[in-house]
């Protein structure tokens, strides 16, 4: 007998994943891909929409043809703040510019000018200034510098919609891709903000759907469930949302450590947005307060930095226990290397503190390392802090990276005393999201208890196995 299973198609921006995940949301099968980046017609570095293209077509045709799984459902999470600008016959007439791609300043400067100044434009979308990573900048471009080529737009669809139509034929624009710090979105007022419509830009936009939407769609033969897709940092949150009814903020940490509270509906503050928070949107609609803090690229600079001095190999941070007497020395020494701490702690936090240290002073690998993460947990608590304000919020998940280092860890829960501090673990969280936000479509089963492994951590620097 056929397993039933729902197929997620996972796309980061390194790896390109496919997942079948069976009723009980156990992983049956995964596949993954990696291929070269291009460049656009600038020389900038962007994902080859051609070989994407190819890949999402043959990764689902292979799985399709297998024997032992019924494919009842697929779903889509990808990374955000991406457009595919298709034409009337639904392929891309544009390069899949990078995110990371400079923004002229005049440009930018004849926006935020037009459209009532930059601190009160970001406060109503909840986008601070990222350039082309507010993905609407991007169309905005185009009407400027390319009208000719988008006047050949028929859409642009963020990176979910777009895998999706690949599939579903689908034309569809999708709230969690809208609504994550792209300037599309009024806030205020739940709808597209002003701009939007006065510079034409809404028809270049598809309808927007639900996120849990699902459509019928023949496939080889058989009808199968399409979801529309969801952003990435949304689909995440999900198994969480899912798992947990009591109020919790997640830290999700990697390259950027973000935290995430799905609790706190207060509109952004100007103060907030200066210290890099946001809001992003959830599946189902209700914004979540969010705060970055690029910790995971300053742990990677500055481990490679101690690797280098004390003739280590770069993961030797690896085997580094938490040892709370070195910790209390470190903080009753107050090693200040003539950093001006109080700058530093004011917005907008880009600047790590361990950078400015004197490695000379360090002892050993192990202090030093201990301080490097106790720098970065004292502009955590910052970050975090941000959108713990007026919400009732007891709990803590921190997953990815960060949530297995015990230092890290331990800090932490020293420094909330007052709230549980758990280590989350989920597996393939992005993509397990994408499959429940349809569960209700496709699953004939109740959600399991057991989604998420938790290792609870007290604020006397012990951990309890949950």
């Amino acid at each position: 007998m056929k397993v039933p299973v729902c197929a997620v198609i996972d796309i980061g921006k390194t790896n390109k994943k496919l997942f079948l995940f069976d009723e009980n949301y156990k992983i049956v099968l995964e596949k993954s891909g990696q291929f070269p980046e291009t460049t656009d017609e600038d020389g900038d570095p962007c994902e080859d929409v051609a070989l994407l293209t190819s890949w999402v077509d043959e990764s689902l045709q292979e799985v399709l043809a297998l024997e032992e799984y019924d494919i009842k459902a697929i779903n889509f999470s990808t990374y955000g703040a991406s457009l595919v600008h298709v034409g009337e016959d639904g392929t891309p007439v544009l390069p899949l510019y990078n995110y990371l791609k400079p923004y002229p300043e005049l440009l930018k400067k004849q926006f935020y000018d037009t459209y009532g100044g930059e601190q009160e434009f970001t406060r109503r979308t909840a986008s601070p200034i990222l350039g082309s990573l507010n993905s609407g900048m991007i169309i905005y471009r185009l009407k400027y510098e390319k009208p000719e080529v988008l006047a050949k737009i028929k859409y642009s669809l963020h990176l979910p919609q777009y895998v999706g139509y690949l599939v579903s034929g689908q034309y569809v624009s999708d709230i969690t891709s809208i609504g994550c710090h792209t300037n599309l979105w009024d806030f205020d007022n739940n709808a597209y903000h002003d701009w939007v419509h006065q510079e034409n830009i809404l028809e270049k936009l598809a309808p927007t759907e639900p996120g849990d939407k699902v459509v019928t769609k023949s496939i080889n033969g058989q009808n199968r469930l399409v979801g529309i897709g969801l952003h990435d940092s949304s689909s995440a949150l999900i198994p969480y949302l899912v798992s947990f009814l009591e109020p919790f903020v997640l830290i999700s940490t990697g390259t950027w450590c973000i935290s995430l509270n799905p609790f706190n509906h207060t509109p952004l503050t100007d103060e907030e947005l200066q210290y890099d928070c946001l809001c992003y949107m959830q599946y189902n609609g209700k914004p979540v307060k969010a705060s970055r803090l690029f910790a995971g690229y300053e742990h990677e600079q500055q481990t490679k930095r101690l690797a280098s001095h004390f003739n280590k190999d770069t993961d030797h941070y690896k085997t580094v226990t938490y040892d709370a007497r070195m910790i209390n020395e470190l903080k009753a020494g107050k090693k200040t290397d003539g950093i001006d701490f109080e700058h530093l702690s004011k917005p907008p936090m880009t600047e790590g503190l361990f950078g400015q240290r004197d490695l000379t002073g360090f002892e050993s690998y192990e202090q030093a390392y201990h301080q490097l993460i106790l720098d970065i947990v004292n502009q955590q608590i910052i970050s975090t802090g941000l959108v713990l304000t007026e919400s009732n919020v007891k709990r803590m998940f921190v997953d990815g990276g960060f949530g297995k280092n015990p230092i890290y860890m331990n800090l932490l829960a020293a420094a909330f005393p007052n709230m549980e501090i758990f280590a989350a673990s989920v597996a393939q969280a992005t993509s397990l999201g994408a499959a429940l936000s349809i569960h209700r479509h496709w699953n004939t089963q109740a959600l399991p208890p057991d989604l998420i492994d938790l290792r609870f951590y007290n604020s006397g620097s012990t951990y309890i196995q949950q």
